[in-house]
């Protein structure tokens, strides 16, 4: 880009945006050695400098590309430039100075303007004043580079002249999440990262930075602890990953159900990509907000379950209830065996559990019996609240794998 007025001005500004280049590919045009063309055109493409001999089909370039446009610039990537100041007259300028901004839909930001200044006390004919600038970019939309040039004429006195260069910032990633809140307290959250750019990229880091209320592990590595997308994540245009994530609550939250039910906070997504020959963009979502789960006025949840279950063997697991109301609870734990269960409950059915405050919890160790083998659900629990004569029903808590006992 270049920027001048010929009647006016000693001086000529030049801008341009500094870029790698690509691989210049071959076009693939093949036929048969049967078809009309025999082997002309086999011949033709093994004799094109661009192409890798033995890998001609491929489309696999050794040549560098410069590029031949302003190109697209995307969110996250760094945008540099050169300004050149080029002196093309025959008489001397003075007192030359070069100020570049970047003007975004929001804020107009310094890029340069000091180091220029400091070197350009004169400017004689034919020599050149110029600079490399960085920005990374943090906005989508239209984006204005304004350079403006002071300097002194022999014969005008000062002087001052200014251009201006718009471009597009485009949108990289298609980001979408969802969350899963677990009867454990844990929550999980599904990220969905799409390319929407118009070439390949390597996703280089996509992790999850938890907010102060939990812990969180990555479930997205082998037992190895490899990635599961292998050493190089490369993602084709349009194409997506998904990402999952556990988020544990820290103690102070679980201790309390209304700190951990008023925990929306999660954190926020960083993502690290390289585009073209090791061009780095990074992005970072807003913080994500989760749904605040709704547990009602009773909530019951498993706490220790055995991990082998063998067939008419019964076994003891803990269930926790927390008055999750803002009034007293009177409860009477009741016990029935679904029709067709695996499982029967061991113990007393119509228990009266007494007077549960707001707030506060109990644990209550029950006893099944399987009766057959496979995977089984624990259903059957019922919470009465005696005071409203109001009944809660409990069914799928937890699944177990029952196995024949070993001799």
């Amino acid at each position: 880009m270049e920027g001048r007025d010929t009647n006016e001005h000693l001086l000529a500004l030049k801008v341009m945006r500094l870029t790698r280049p690509t691989l210049c590919s071959p076009a693939i045009v093949t036929s048969d050695s049967k078809d009309l063309p025999g082997n002309l055109l086999n011949n033709d493409l093994k004799n094109d400098i661009t192409s890798v001999p033995g890998i001609e089909t491929l489309a696999a370039g050794q040549f560098l590309l410069l590029p031949q446009s302003f190109g697209n610039i995307y969110l996250g990537e760094t945008f540099s430039s050169y300004i050149c100041v080029h002196n093309y007259s025959s008489q001397v300028a003075k007192h030359v100075s070069v100020k570049a901004d970047l003007q975004t839909s929001s804020q107009r930001i310094p890029l340069s303007g000091h180091q220029m200044e400091s070197v350009a006390a004169e400017l004689h004919p034919q020599d050149i004043l110029d600079d490399i600038i960085h920005h990374e970019v943090r906005e989508v939309g239209t984006h204005i580079l304004v350079c403006e040039v002071n300097y002194m004429s022999p014969t005008q006195g000062q002087l001052t002249f200014r251009k201006f260069f718009k471009f597009q910032v485009l949108k990289p990633l298609d980001v979408k999440w969802k969350f899963y809140n677990a009867e454990s307290d844990e929550v999980y959250l599904e990220a969905q990262v799409q390319n929407i750019t118009t070439s390949p990229i390597c996703l280089e880091k996509v992790s999850l930075e938890s907010s102060h209320l939990f812990n969180v592990t990555a479930l997205n590595t082998t037992m190895d602890e490899e990635s599961v997308f292998g050493h190089v994540n490369v993602l084709q245009p349009q194409a997506s990953r998904q990402f999952l994530y556990c988020l544990a609550p820290q103690a102070s939250l679980t201790s309390d159900l209304r700190l951990l039910t008023g925990a929306t906070n999660i954190g926020k997504l960083d993502i690290v990509w390289r585009s073209n020959l090791g061009e780095r963009g990074r992005l970072q979502t807003s913080q994500l907000q989760r749904m605040a789960p709704d547990y009602g006025d009773i909530r019951l949840s498993i706490q220790e379950l055995p991990n082998i279950i063998h067939l008419e063997e019964a076994f003891t697991f803990t269930c926790r209830i927390i008055n999750a109301c803002e009034r007293s609870m009177d409860l009477l734990l009741s016990l029935e065996t679904p029709p067709s269960s695996g499982l029967v409950w061991s113990g007393v059915s119509g228990r009266q559990m007494g007077k549960l405050e707001p707030g506060a919890s109990i644990h209550l160790p029950l006893c099944m019996v399987p009766l057959a083998t496979g995977l089984q659900n624990i259903s059957g629990i019922r919470l009465t609240d005696v005071f409203l004569k109001r009944t809660y029903d409990y069914d799928d808590l937890a699944q177990v794998f029952v196995t024949q006992a070993t001799a």
